[in-house]
């Protein structure tokens, strides 16, 4: 039987994953594609440095260039990260001819639709599960598991140094730069945290479900994003007390063909499921018209999690390469983006509002949301003891965005609200 050979571009965390599963499950592999799979050459930053697994010196090469252009090389496994050179890699691996798995969400979230037409020219396959969610088969989910099916509603806690926070925030009363820095220092999360934080990751890998689950290819600044620097144990506080957790979503809905996607901090009834999604764990709740609700839950990251992810995808490049059909998928986003307005995009809304403590005032709040035609679900008054403010705890019923917009622009003018605190969108 003659050997896969496969060029891994990357021997960080997850290329060591990738080493240990393709030569620890020899057998399992060749049994499902009917031929070993060899890793034949390994990128790497210095041939030098000390590996924790052992590893031929010889396969070893600090030139991406010796693997992209080697004869004998059939696969290329990117998992260095980046994007320029990257990109760069990836485009002239597919002209030669080679088959490319990668677990790049910011190459696919920005270059998606041109490395996909790329391998479609030069009949080959890119393959991307590892991308989202880790070693959720999510990617794989929803093409081929909802093939037959129309989904209207992608929700997902797809990041998980920010899960992790919100949920010590959440179970311990921490405040965020105290969990922050317990993030830090465990390593879920970067000395600069920014693109977890500020939901710019987040945002990246919903680019890349939006694109697969509407079939439609929506771009990263399609995605409205607000990340969690912002949340208080106190907005905390006040959602448990209200029966709701706080959770960083992606959220990507789509009627009557119109498309919104976001990534924000949000309230999520206790009693949704995604509600009990805690630390460093992914999860993708999947709403379609015919199978209804579904939810894929599993760890987001990780050597092995990740590496499993890739594996899976290399399988699937193989088993197409030995029926003669790489590169004939059909077409994913075969129809034309459709964005919703500000005046398309609903949802139940959370606010706090510190106001003056005296008769009308409330009044005269319930009058701003009338004026704009959102209805109010629950209105509830905090007094805080020696002060000349209460809090006031709105939650609407489902408004759109626009509306909501021109009621907290009213609220800046009034004098009676001294302060939103806080605005959340509401789930579940």
């Amino acid at each position: 039987m003659k050997p896969v050979k496969v060029g891994l571009l990357g021997l960080g965390t997850v290329g060591t994953g990738v080493v240990r599963i393709v030569e620890g499950h020899q057998e399992d592999l060749a049994s499902q594609i009917g031929s070993p799979i060899v890793i034949e050459k390994v990128l790497v930053q210095d041939k030098s440095k000390a590996r924790n697994i052992p590893i031929d010196p010889d396969k070893l090469t600090e030139d991406a260039w010796d693997i992209i252009r080697h004869p004998d090389i059939d696969v290329i496994v990117e998992v260095m990260g980046g994007i320029g050179l990257t990109k760069e890699y990836i485009l002239e691996a597919l002209s030669l001819g080679k088959h490319v798995v990668t677990a790049n969400k910011d190459l696919m979230a920005l270059h998606g639709p041109e490395i996909l037409a790329k391998a479609h020219e030069n009949r080959c396959d890119v393959l991307y599960e590892a991308s989202v969610a880790g070693g959720i088969p999510i990617i794989r989910t929803l093409v081929e598991g909802f093939s037959s099916d129309r989904i209207n509603k992608i929700m997902g806690i797809v990041n998980g140094t920010t899960n992790f926070i919100l949920t010590k925030m959440s179970q311990e009363g921490a405040s965020y730069l105290d969990v922050l820095k317990e993030a830090q220092e465990l390593g879920y999360a970067e000395s600069d945290p920014t693109s977890d934080v500020e939901g710019l990751d987040a945002a990246r890998k919903m680019t890349i479900l939006a694109t697969i689950g509407f079939r439609a290819n929506v771009a990263l600044e399609d995605v409205s994003v607000q990340g969690i620097s912002s949340v208080s144990k106190e907005d905390i506080l006040y959602a448990k007390r209200l029966g709701y957790e706080v959770k960083l979503l992606g959220i990507a809905e789509r009627q009557d063909d119109l498309i919104s996607v976001s990534v924000q901090p949000t309230m999520v009834k206790q009693t949704h499921p995604i509600a009990s999604v805690n630390g460093v764990f992914n999860a993708v709740y999947v709403y379609g018209e015919a199978v209804g609700e579904t939810m894929f839950y599993g760890a987001g990251a990780g050597e092995l999690p990740t590496a499993t992810s890739i594996v899976s995808d290399l399988v699937a490049v193989v088993k197409n390469l030995k029926l003669g059909v790489n590169g004939k998928q059909a077409s994913l986003a075969y129809k034309e983006k459709k964005l919703k307005t500000d005046e398309q995009i609903s949802s139940k809304y959370f606010l706090l509002l510190k106001v003056a403590d005296r008769a009308g005032v409330l009044a005269r709040i319930t009058q701003v949301f009338a004026d704009f035609e959102v209805s109010l679900e629950s209105v509830l008054q905090q007094p805080t003891p020696s002060n000349p403010e209460v809090e006031i705890i709105v939650i609407t019923h489902d408004a759109n965005k626009a509306a909501m917009q021109k009621v907290l622009a009213m609220f800046e003018s009034l004098d009676v609200v001294h302060e939103v605190k806080s605005v959340y969108r509401v789930e579940g």
